[in-house]
C-alpha cells in the first residue's frame, strides 16, 4: 500500500489574504485560421477570458494581425497561476472588421477552452480551435506558450533608428523592431514588438520593458535577435535587416554610451559586394532593475490546509489518520512508502513530482500510519509548495511496483495506492492514460479529497458514471479508482467512513484476480 500526500501548491499556502501564486507570462500564436474575409485574408485578434462565477469575463486583448491567417500576436498576456484554483481560461479569436470594441461586430474565428494549470504543465501547448457549436474551427490551431516569471529581473531599453533602408514607393519607411530568443527546439520565438514609427529613415521608439526571463531566459550570455521591418498595410511587411546581440552586450549602454548594431540584409548582402548595411540600431539606454511585486506565499498561514494548529492538526493529518487507520490493517507489515508530490526540494529547490516525505529515496518506508504523519510533519518546513499537481508520475511509480509483482512466481500481491489531495490537477490527459494502463495491473486507487474545492476532476476519475478513457481512446479494462470527499465524513462515525473508503475495494480485488483465473484468497494487499 503506497501513501501519496499533495503537498503541492494546489493546497493553497497563503500569504494573508493573498493566495499562493506565481506570475505567468503566456504567448500565443495560431495557424490556419479561417478566412473570413472576401478580397484578402482575416485580420484576427485574439481576446483571452477567465471565467468568473460562471460567466466569462475579459482579461485582455492582442493586437489585430493584417492579413495574417497565420499570426504570431506580440501581446503578452501576464496572468496570476493560483496553484490551489481551478482557473478556466477561454481563447477566443476574431476577425477584425470594424473599429468597435464590441466583439459582436466581428466575425468569430474560433476558441479554446481550458485551464491556466494545463498550459503551465504542458509549458507548451498546442490544440485545435473549435465554433461555438462544438465542431472544428477548419484546420485552425493555436499554441500556446507558459513561461514562469520566476526570476523578477526586468530590462528596460530605449532604441533609436538611423538611416535605415526605404522601402515605400511614396513615401520613406514605417519602421519596427521585433525582438526573438532561441528556444530549446532551436526555433526562434517572438518576445516582444515595438511600435511603429510611420514615414521615416530614423526613428525614435518609446522605450519598454520586458522580463529579462521572457528575453533570454535569465541568461545575459544568450543570443537575442533583433528585426527590423517596414510596416505595410495589406501586412506584408517589408523586411529591412537584423542583428544579433545579448544581454551582457546591450548592458554596455549605460551612463550616456550608446551601442550600434548594424542591421544587415542577408540577401542584399550576398547580392551586393559594395553593400554594408541597411541602416544602423542604436541602443540609447539599457537598465537592468528588480519587479519586486511578485510573491511566493507563506506555507505557515492559518488559511493553508497543510498549517497545523496549535492543536498538532490539520485537514492532511485528520485524512491520514482517519482514512490511513482504516486501510492499514489490510496490509501484513505496516510498512507505508509514503511519497509527496508537487514541491520544490532542498538544497537545489528543483520541483519533484514524487519524493519520499522522509527524504530517503533509497528507503521512503514508513512505520504504520503514525510514522507516516510524523514524517509529514516533519517534512513541511523543509519544502516550499509549488506547481503544477501532476498525478501521473505517482500513479506510473506505483505502477512500476505492480508490474514487478506481476513477474514473480510467489504468493500474489495486490497494490493500492492513496492519495490526500484537495482535488487541482494539472496532467488530466496523462493522468487518464496513466489510470487506464494501470487498470491491467494488481492496483486500485482511493483518492481522498480534503477542504471544500470543487471535485468535478476527482469524481470523473473515479468512473463511476461512465468507462474512463485515455487520451489515446483506449478505454480502462475495470474500474480501480474510488474517490472520497473527507469533508463528508468528517464528523461521522469510523464506520461510516469505512464504509465509503471501502464501498469498491473488495470489488477490485476480486475482479483483478478472477480475470486472471486466480484466487484472491492468498493475496497480500501491499
Amino acid at each position: 500500500m503506497a501513501y501519496t500526500l499533495g503537498t503541492g501548491p494546489d493546497s493553497g499556502p497563503t500569504m494573508g489574504p493573498q493566495n499562493c501564486v506565481t506570475r505567468v507570462e503566456l504567448s500565443v500564436c495560431c495557424g490556419n485560421l479561417l478566412d473570413r474575409d472576401v478580397a484578402s485574408k482575416s485580420d484576427p485578434f485574439l481576446v483571452l477570458f477567465h471565467e468568473v462565477d460562471s460567466n466569462w469575463v475579459e482579461i485582455g486583448r492582442t493586437e489585430t494581425a493584417v492579413n495574417n491567417l497565420n499570426p504570431v500576436f506580440g501581446v503578452k498576456f501576464k496572468v496570476d497561476y493560483h496553484f490551489e484554483e481551478v482557473q478556466k481560461l477561454k481563447f477566443a479569436l476574431f476577425d477584425e472588421d470594424k473599429g468597435s470594441s464590441q466583439l459582436y461586430e466581428h466575425d468569430f474565428l474560433g476558441e479554446y477552452i481550458c485551464t491556466l494549470g494545463v498550459i503551465v504543465s504542458n509549458k507548451k501547448l498546442h490544440r485545435s480551435l473549435t465554433l461555438a457549436n462544438g465542431k472544428p474551427a477548419g484546420k485552425g490551431t493555436i499554441t500556446i506558450t507558459a513561461l514562469e516569471l520566476s526570476d523578477n529581473r526586468v530590462i528596460t531599453l530605449t532604441l533609436h533608428g538611423r538611416k535605415l533602408d526605404k522601402k515605400d514607393f511614396f513615401g520613406k519607411s514605417d519602421p519596427y523592431l521585433e525582438f526573438h530568443k532561441q528556444g530549446d527546439d532551436e526555433k526562434w520565438m517572438l518576445v516582444h514588438r515595438t511600435e511603429v514609427i510611420k514615414n521615416t529613415l530614423d526613428p525614435v521608439w518609446k522605450p519598454f520593458t520586458v522580463p529579462l526571463i521572457s528575453l533570454c531566459d535569465g541568461d545575459v550570455d544568450r543570443s537575442i535577435k533583433v528585426l527590423c521591418y517596414d510596416y505595410d498595410n495589406d501586412g506584408s511587411h517589408d523586411f529591412i535587416g537584423e542583428f544579433q546581440t545579448t544581454v551582457t552586450k546591450m548592458s554596455e549602454a549605460q551612463n550616456s554610451l550608446e551601442v550600434e548594431f548594424e542591421c544587415i540584409n542577408p540577401k542584399k548582402q550576398k547580392k551586393k559586394k559594395s553593400y554594408k548595411n541597411s541602416g544602423i540600431i542604436i541602443l540609447k539606454s539599457c537598465k537592468v532593475g528588480i519587479d519586486f511585486t511578485a510573491s511566493n506565499g507563506n506555507p505557515r498561514e492559518p488559511s493553508s490546509l497543510h498549517y497545523i494548529n496549535p492543536l498538532g492538526s490539520n485537514e492532511y493529518l485528520s485524512a491520514i489518520l482517519a482514512v490511513g487507520q482504516i486501510i492499514q490493517d489490510y496490509d501484513t507489515d505496516k510498512m507505508f512508502p509514503a511519497l509527496g508530490f508537487g514541491a520544490q526540494l532542498p538544497p537545489d529547490w528543483k520541483v519533484s513530482h514524487e519524493f519520499a516525505i522522509n527524504f530517503d529515496p533509497t528507503n521512503p518506508f514508513c512505520q504504520g500510519v503514525e510514522g507516516i504523519a510524523q514524517a509529514y510533519s516533519a517534512c513541511l518546513p523543509h519544502i516550499r509548495f509549488y506547481g503544477p499537481t501532476n498525478f501521473s508520475p505517482i500513479i506510473t511509480h506505483v505502477a512500476r511496483f505492480a508490474t514487478q509483482a506481476l513477474q514473480q512466481e510467489t504468493a500474489a500481491q495486490y497494490f493500492t495506492l492513496l492519495i490526500i489531495t484537495d482535488g487541482v490537477i494539472s496532467d488530466m490527459d496523462e493522468t487518464r492514460h496513466a489510470i487506464v494502463q494501470a487498470a491491467k495491473l494488481p492496483m486500485s486507487i482511493i483518492i481522498i479529497g480534503v477542504g471544500n474545492a470543487d471535485f468535478v476532476a476527482m469524481e470523473f476519475l473515479d468512473g463511476d458514471s461512465s468507462v474512463l478513457r485515455s487520451y489515446t481512446g483506449e478505454e480502462a479494462v475495470r474500474d480501480i479508482v474510488q474517490f472520497v470527499p473527507f469533508r463528508d465524513f468528517r464528523n461521522a462515525p469510523k464506520e461510516t467512513l469505512a464504509k465509503s473508503v471501502l464501498a469498491e475495494l473488495p470489488q477490485q480485488v476480486t475482479q483483478y484476480f478472477k480475470q486472471r483465473n486466480l484466487s484472491p484468497s492468498n493475496t497480500a494487499l501491499e
